[in-house]
């Protein structure tokens, strides 16, 4: 007997990489599960690897960041496997380029999978679940490239958007027994070696095998974590780590409010010591001696 088992499962992107794990580790634990990929190939190598371990598994190839396509991969869950109780978003892509050089397409491309796809899928999985009355998990893919990180503003800003559509569907959600979580996974895949530091310059990253956050995911999308909802975790190799929700800090507060004059005087010896550290690497905050133009 397995924790997942007589869950119907969608994960997204999964003909390889982290969203390959996530399907084994749910299937391993008794969930049907259809392994949606661009590349159907690369997906009935992952429901054929199921299959020889003993599992249900089913491909499918449906555009995520269209409706009908979404509509078609829930449906699919649905009619192969008697019902959708479990959705993990991990589709993902990257066009990576700094601010200024950046295509509008390179941006719309980005948000088209990332933050239309989850919209979708979600929400055609959501309305299925409150439909069965069954309940359900969604796990929604976010990164620690949205903390900032170098010639990532469309991918780090669609990360951004799950964040915050996570905690969001999250309180919208629960009336009907579904609840939302995010992990920020780690792994070694094809978008990861596109990884560039706070200099902009290509990175060599240690091997971390994509697979170790399956397990996660199939503890989170189980009954055994129902009271576990609106939450981001850093997952993978050895690690389960809580994300920090966005909260208000230090602040400062005038009877009558805050004129210019006032804030020239007190915002710097009051505020400045407290600045946030910016972009994913998180060194000290770099901009005390201002930030200025280049000479001429």
């Amino acid at each position: 007997m397995g924790i997942l088992d007589g869950k119907g499962a969608v994960v997204t992107g999964a003909g390889r990489g982290i969203g390959r794990g996530h399907c084994l580790h749910l299937a391993e634990n008794g969930a049907s599960v259809v392994v949606n990929d661009i590349d159907v190939d690369e997906a009935q190598k992952v429901v054929d690897e199921i299959a020889a371990k003993g599992g249900k598994a089913s491909s499918n190839n449906d555009d995520i960041s269209s409706r009908p396509g979404a509509a078609a991969l829930i449906g699919q869950c649905v009619s192969e496997f008697g019902g959708i109780h479990i959705l993990v978003n991990n589709a993902g892509n990257v066009r990576d380029r700094s601010f200024l050089k950046m295509t509008d397409d390179e941006f719309t491309g980005v948000f088209k999978v990332h933050v239309n796809g989850t919209f979708m899928c979600s929400q055609e999985a959501a309305l299925r679940m409150k439909e069965q009355g069954s309940g359900g998990s969604i796990v929604n893919t976010v990164s620690a490239a949205h903390f900032g990180n170098f010639g990532q503003t469309n991918y780090a800003g669609s990360k951004g958007a799950i964040a915050s559509m996570t905690y969001t569907w999250a309180l919208e959600l629960a009336r009907y027994g579904i609840r939302v979580n995010a992990i920020s996974p780690s792994g070694s895949t094809r978008m990861s070696a596109t990884y560039k530091g706070p200099d902009g310059k290509d990175v060599e990253l240690p091997f971390i095998d994509p697979t170790r956050n399956g397990a996660f995911v199939a503890f989170l999308c189980s009954d055994e974590a129902d009271y576990v909802s609106g939450q981001i975790f850093g997952s993978g190799g050895e690690r389960v780590v809580m994300l920090e929700q966005p909260k208000y800090g230090t602040q400062m507060i005038k009877t009558g409010g805050w004129s210019v004059e006032d804030l020239v005087e007190y915002f710097k010896p009051n505020l400045s010591k407290v600045f946030e550290p910016v972009g994913l690497m998180k060194t000290p905050y770099p901009f005390y001696d201002g930030v200025k133009p280049p000479a001429k």
